[in-house]
């Protein structure tokens, strides 16, 4: 599903951010990749969009070489892919449903549709009955429940969570593991980028370790160690 082949990222005067990684993560598999602040999980990260591009090397993604891809391409890529912050970037004029909802229209989908789409995510997401509300008057791990509802409007092959539970408490945040473990389930490859070392543990999935830019440790059922 996602391959990168020796793929360095050199910031402005020979800074570093990614060197000479090499990794294979397989169709349904749910990965955490740790690491402490710069080294390089956010820039994997942004690889995966197209918001980054390598200096050297191959990514590729469900087969589709993505290493030069075009900007007019850059949208479609990211309709196969579902990405959470740890900040929710929803807005805030909006309502839940609405959230939802404007990802699809800015693809170009008809209201109709949309409406059939969004709601069984939102049930999905256990937001049924809170359509209507607006960001300000549901709980944080509710606005990150509707940031995931909106990443899962194009049905996404890929999932990414880049420290999605940070701005949570612990039971919120746990609500959110469940959740992205239900969305791996359904056949969708999760990749989670986290500081939460017990959230890691609990999973005991495979455990990818970067430092300084390059993938020291992969573990097929690993723990969080740094």
């Amino acid at each position: 599903m996602i391959q990168f082949k020796n793929v360095s990222k050199i910031y402005g005067d020979n800074h570093p951010a990614l060197h000479n990684v090499n990794l294979h993560i397989r169709p349904k598999e749910f990965v955490s990749i740790i690491g402490r602040s710069g080294a390089g999980k956010s820039t994997f990260a942004k690889m995966l969009i197209a918001q980054e591009r390598p200096s050297e090397g191959e990514i590729i993604v469900g087969g589709w070489d993505i290493t030069k891809i075009r900007n007019d391409e850059v949208p479609f890529l990211r309709r196969q892919i579902g990405v959470v912050f740890q900040d929710f970037n929803l807005l805030f004029n909006k309502t839940v449903e609405e959230n939802v909802s404007f990802a699809l229209e800015v693809a170009g989908m008809q209201k109709q549709k949309i409406r059939q789409v969004v709601q069984p995510i939102l049930k999905i997401v256990g937001l049924q009955g809170k359509e209507g509300r607006y960001p300000n008057e549901v709980s944080g791990g509710e606005m990150q429940r509707v940031a995931i509802a909106r990443a899962l409007a194009h049905r996404p092959k890929i999932f990414i969570a880049d420290e999605p539970t940070g701005n949570l408490d612990t039971i919120n945040a746990q609500e959110i593991v469940d959740l992205l473990k239900k969305i791996n389930e359904f056949g969708t490859t999760v990749v989670l980028m986290t500081h939460d070392r017990d959230m890691v543990n609990s999973l005991r999935r495979r455990v990818i370790v970067m430092d300084h830019g390059e993938v020291v440790n992969d573990l097929e059922s690993g723990k969080y160690t740094l």
